[in-house]
């Protein structure tokens, strides 16, 4: 097999900012750690890790906007959610090598897993691409005293890049603006460039509480533009999304994103 033919099958289930000649919008990492309720304490031991050594080690070797989640709603519970932004790939692995190197982090890592047991079940990943037209993650405002948010996870199947590319353009030429208009406040979206059940999009918004949830997500529902532009041909759910993921976050205490 030519090197263009294996280029092109491997393209075939792939996003095509993957491949784009100068991509713009950060590199977003999102690492699950899946635990089992037992003896082992593994979502509080994980936790205690994250706060004390990684979080920590992550901000000395110079990484982006960080967020740290337990699941309220959603399946696979108890797990935790860490995202991570960096400005691309290849500071990524410059994080990753100043992790490697960092003395003090790596002694924190081998206590966590010198404790007896298990420090968690699994570890899952992606990466995304942020859209060009909200290229970072935005975290919310953090006012003293005030009680932590909740924040929704989507994840957005298509049946390929093409349609995919529909709902990205979708979202960047007015979706986006009716959820700042309606009170869903984004955070972050982008397109999995790797990671399970691609093609799709990852994105994260906040809310105030779960009942402010509800308001804003009615009220984006009734809403004449988003109406307008749903209706449209070729953009309908059921011509461009095959498959729709939702959780529901609580910020860890030590969160910077809450």
């Amino acid at each position: 097999m030519k090197r263009r033919d294996l280029l092109r099958l491997a393209g075939a289930g792939l996003s095509a900012p993957l491949f784009a000649a100068t991509p713009k919008g950060a590199i977003i990492d999102l690492r699950y750690l899946r635990f089992r309720y037992n003896h082992d304490n593994q979502l509080q031991r994980a936790s205690g890790f994250l706060e004390k050594a990684f979080l920590p080690a992550m901000r000395r070797a110079g990484a982006g906007t960080m967020g740290f989640f337990s699941i309220l709603i959603g399946p696979e519970s108890p797990s935790i959610l860490y995202v991570v932004s960096y400005p691309s790939l290849a500071a990524l692995e410059a994080v990753s090598a100043k992790l490697g190197d960092d003395k003090e982090f790596q002694k924190s890592l081998a206590d966590y897993y010198a404790i007896p047991g298990l420090v968690y079940m699994r570890g899952e990943g992606s990466l995304l691409r942020a859209f060009d037209g909200m290229p970072g993650i935005e975290p919310p405002p953090v006012e003293p005293g005030r009680a932590p948010r909740i924040f929704e996870l989507r994840t957005y199947e298509s049946n390929n890049i093409h349609t995919l590319d529909r709902k990205v353009k979708m979202f960047e030429e007015g979706e986006i603006a009716i959820f700042r208009r309606v009170g869903i406040r984004p955070v972050f979206f982008g397109r999995t460039i790797v990671g399970p059940r691609m093609p799709n999009l990852t994105y994260l918004t906040a809310f105030d509480d779960l009942a402010s949830r509800e308001k804003a997500w009615a009220t984006f529902g009734a809403d004449a533009e988003w109406k307008k532009m749903s209706s449209q041909p070729g953009v309908a759910n059921a011509d461009i999304v095959s498959n729709i993921s939702i959780a529901v976050l609580r910020p860890l205490a030590f969160s910077p994103i809450r």
